[in-house]
């Protein structure tokens, strides 16, 4: 398959004139509806809007909400006049947020009121005091310099921000023209999107993508996924997330097909829309087909729209998988696997690959994409069966870390090889099969234990819903095993019973020493369990070290 040098702007407008009537975005909870022709127009007026307000080409606007029209709109109006759009993690309170545009330079923040029981107004006041009493679009913030404008979502008035429609209000400042103009000068190369990476470790980074990064990868997973403009994909995963607006918008917008997007997550909401829309694509992490696939009310929605999709975003387990394809009936859902600093993905399963490889690898590298397991000590690639760590190679790999050249240099090395921190190993058909990552492999007595394998014996307990293992510090073995299970409702299991379990199914050694019954796991909002959050638990719900 051949690259496409093309913006995310023309990309929109290129539908735009092949398909004009054809539905482009459905919200299914707000009765909202675009043609593709009406959606491109909606896209120029906030790109018109955004120019009028002196935003400049490069220039980093961040978005701080759940899934809104606006969110998608704001994709897609950046992606034509050429302002990087920064994504915050819906999660994030004050630290984090403060951080985040800072380290950013973003001079524009679009921010919703509140999410959850969180006030993103207090807390952006908490942060800025001197937003009170600023006028809108002239913040002098003595912490954050470079940000001037604040606009809210709604139309409730805030001191010292500006409404959405009063930033539409500017369109008529900025002619179409000089719209094309702008993007006339946009180069396929430049930046478009800033990621902040998960959090899983360490502080966030901001991952800069391209129009090529992004647009290439989101039209390679369509084409794994068979997408046209036939297809209508409900959208449950955050926007923030590349697996929201790459995996999800991007890749619609790159054949055609419709965006139906779910403002924040509910499992029966998911449920209703995708029998209410017909849709026929519905992506999620793990936890979500988890919650979907155990709700009470699963059996009463019609579901036989279903086709296909993607999981990912963390381990998927075999169970789960095969619960989504016989029981939801998504027959051709598929796997992708990949990181933010790629645009994300690297690799995805096939529709027509055999369920086996389905439910037990992440599939082949993307078209154009290359990949290798490297021997983590030496740097050699190793033969297929071997594990390694997982690096990759081509027109997905970020153009860097922003304001980070050192940490950018850790990650991509002399030959342009991305490293993942994530061990794998490749049959030798291709297929990738991810074990672990490397700070996650557990060292006990000298023997290298990978939690993934214990994960998926685990999920095969008729009581487990799901489970997640890590090492904890331990005096004799140097580690030990842990092992965090949330039950199906109803069931009942001991730790004993468990070990009992285990037993000469699994090596001795493999056995949890240390089992703990939860409700929840700390996640980020992307939907990645913290294993590091787990490790530092284990301390104190064991009495370790």
């Amino acid at each position: 398959m051949q690259t496409l040098s093309i913006t995310v702007g023309d990309l929109l407008e290129q539908n735009a004139k092949e398909r004009p009537d054809h539905e482009a975005v459905v919200y299914a909870d707000r009765g909202l509806r675009y043609s593709y022709r009406e959606f491109d127009q909606v896209c120029r007026d906030t790109a018109r809007s955004l120019m009028g307000l002196g935003v400049k080409r490069g220039e980093n606007i961040a978005v701080w909400s759940t899934n809104t029209p606006e969110w998608l709109t704001l994709q897609f109006a950046t992606g034509k006049m050429g302002a990087v759009l920064v994504t915050v993690n819906t999660s994030y309170r004050a630290a984090e947020l403060e951080y985040l545009l800072k380290q950013s330079d973003s001079t524009t923040l679009v921010l919703i009121e509140s999410f959850r029981d969180h006030s993103y107004v207090d807390t952006l006041y908490e942060i800025i005091p001197e937003l009170k009493a600023s006028v809108p679009g002239n913040l002098q913030s003595e912490k954050l310099p470079k940000l001037k404008n604040v606009i809210i979502l709604g139309d409730r008035a805030f001191s010292g921000m500006m409404t959405w429609s009063e930033l539409l209000a500017m369109k008529d400042s900025t002619s179409e023209e000089e719209l094309n103009q702008r993007m006339r000068e946009l180069e396929p190369d430049d930046v478009i999107n800033m990621q902040y990476t998960s959090g899983t470790t360490g502080f966030p980074k901001g991952v800069m993508l391209t129009h090529n990064n992004l647009v290439n990868n989101a039209y390679n997973i369509a084409h794994c996924m068979k997408l046209t403009e036939a297809d209508r994909m409900c959208i449950p995963v955050p926007f923030f997330h590349c697996f929201g607006c790459v995996l999800g918008t991007l890749a619609c917008v790159t054949v055609g097909a419709t965006m139906v997007p779910v403002q924040e997550f509910n499992p029966e909401l998911v449920l209703k829309t995708v029998q209410d829309k017909k849709c026929t694509a519905l992506h999620g992490v793990p936890t979500m087909f988890i919650a979907e696939l155990n709700h009470p009310n699963f059996e009463q929605y019609d579901l036989s729209s279903l086709r296909t999709g993607i999981m990912a975003g963390s381990n998927c387990p075999i169970e789960v998988m095969k619960g989504v394809v016989n029981k939801m009936g998504a027959d051709e859902i598929t796997i992708a696997y990949g990181q933010t600093e790629s645009s994300p993905v690297i690799t995805q399963t096939r529709t027509d690959d055999p369920i086996e490889l389905r439910v037990s690898t992440v599939g082949r590298v993307l078209p154009n994409v290359e990949a290798k397991i490297v021997d983590p000590v030496s740097g050699l690639e190793l033969p297929p069966g071997e594990q390694g760590e997982l690096c990759t190679r081509g027109y997905h790999v970020m153009k860097g870390y922003y304001n980070d050249p050192k940490a950018t240099a850790e990650a991509i090395d002399e030959d342009g090889w991305l490293h993942t921190g994530d061990l794998a190993v490749v049959d030798e058909n291709g297929y990738f099969k991810i074990t672990g990552r490397l700070k996650d492999m557990i060292i006990r007595g000298g023997e290298n234990i990978y939690p993934r394998e214990i994960e998926e014996f685990l999920y095969q307990h008729p009581q487990i819903l799901d489970v997640q293992v890590v090492g904890v510090p331990d005096i004799k073995y140097g580690e030990e095993v842990s092992a965090w299970i949330i039950l199906k409702d109803g069931a009942s299991l001991t730790a004993e019973e468990l070990r009992e379990y285990c037993k000469g199914k699994i090596s001795r050694h493999k056995i949890p020493k240390y089992i703990a019954f939860v409700r929840e796991y700390p996640m980020t909002a992307s939907g990645k369990i913290q294993k590091f959050k787990l490790r530092e638990k284990a301390r104190e719900a064991f009495e370790l070290i």
